[in-house]
């Protein structure tokens, strides 16, 4: 099986509901699709979701990266030598994640197709489903109540409320949440690098009756000496996002005792099989993982989903970026029932043109 044709464009998606976090606020989703087709009349199929200020890249990147580098270097490639190809165009999309994720994704998904297997299976098959998280992003107290219980009516059981511009407010709605939900729902607490140590502290200090799972990035992701800090004087876990963009950074976290939990994003790490590397660190190191996502069609949702079913260490997920999305043509890719998702169970990533 040979590589013959690439194909490569953009999509900039309206979010439903813009949503603000600590450093931005967010109201559309700028996402690539790439198509790898070979000479067996396979198709595979990747994505990849740019974020200036989290991956470095644009849409217009990604698209540069595709034309300059990834459809000459791909062209008369055998998919199954994934291993060799992703380790040739890291270095030659060096600091460009997503654009390789998109790659990786197709290369897997041509894999999967050849085999007749979904992701999930080929990569260890651990668990069959996963439940999401769903995020509330920064409102006043009455609208973050009012999404809260819309979200409980639709079946999901694990809340991600955002937070890091205000502790004191940040208080008041987790607590007025707790309240509104009862116990039977789980609540994690997101800063996106907004707070100091100090902030961290007080604002755990102050929700213990909510009984917070985790609290995500408090603190600034190019100081890691702070998460640090955070975990010794906190009672809860606390989980290292932005910090963590490479198989370096986990080894750094983890070695240093600056981490009890890591979120994977495959648009940060440059897809599954550098995600798999990261992971093992971490299981190593005895620090579970989350996989994560950024605001992503479902097919880059998929394949954040296929990694997180395929290994023992990853309790956790947060592959909600796609259901603001509108107009999402891949949107079949990823069910959700009562806030667990679930894979298609179909060889590859389950995508196949009508």
């Amino acid at each position: 099986m040979k590589i013959i044709r690439l194909e490569c464009w953009q999509e900039k998606f309206k979010l439903k509901d813009p949503y603000t976090i600590a450093y931005e606020e967010i109201d559309t989703a700028q996402n690539v699709f790439l198509k790898i087709d070979t000479d067996n009349r396979l198709s595979g199929w990747g994505c990849a979701a740019p974020d200036l200020e989290v991956t470095g890249e644009t849409g217009q990147t990604v698209m540069k990266a595709f034309q300059d580098i990834i459809e000459p270097y791909l062209k008369g490639k055998a998919p199954f030598t994934y291993s060799l190809i992703l380790e040739e165009l890291r270095v030659l999309l060096k600091n460009q994640p997503s654009a390789l994720t998109m790659v990786d994704m197709a290369l897997f998904d041509l894999v999967g197709k050849k085999t007749g297997e979904p992701i999930y299976r080929l990569l260890g098959g651990y668990r069959r489903s996963i439940p999401t998280s769903i995020t509330i992003g920064i409102l006043p107290v009455a609208e973050t109540l009012l999404r809260a219980e819309e979200f409980i009516g639709q079946g999901f059981f694990i809340l991600k409320i955002k937070g890091g511009n205000s502790v004191e407010e940040d208080v008041e709605r987790i607590l007025k949440v707790r309240e509104l939900v009862g116990n039977s729902v789980e609540i994690r607490f997101d800063a996106n690098q907004g707070y100091t140590v100090e902030n961290a502290v007080h604002f755990i200090d102050r929700t213990k009756l909510a009984k917070l799972e985790l609290l995500e990035q408090p603190t600034d992701k190019d100081k890691t000496d702070l998460l640090k800090q955070v975990i010794e004087r906190v009672s809860i876990p606390v989980m290292a996002d932005e910090s963590l963009l490479s198989l370096k950074d986990v080894f750094h976290l983890t070695s240093n005792d600056a981490t009890d939990m890591i979120n994977i994003k495959l648009m940060k790490t440059g897809g599954i099989a550098e995600a798999m590397r990261i992971n093992a660190v971490a299981m190593a190191a005895k620090v579970e993982t989350m996989v994560g996502c950024m605001d992503e069609s479902a097919m880059g949702i998929a394949a954040g989903l296929h990694f997180a079913l395929a290994r023992p260490n990853i309790h956790y997920a947060d592959l909600d970026g796609h259901f603001d999305i509108e107009d999402d043509p891949f949107a079949a890719l990823v069910k959700c029932e009562k806030g667990i998702l679930y894979p298609l169970e179909k060889p590859g990533f389950g995508w196949f043109e009508k």
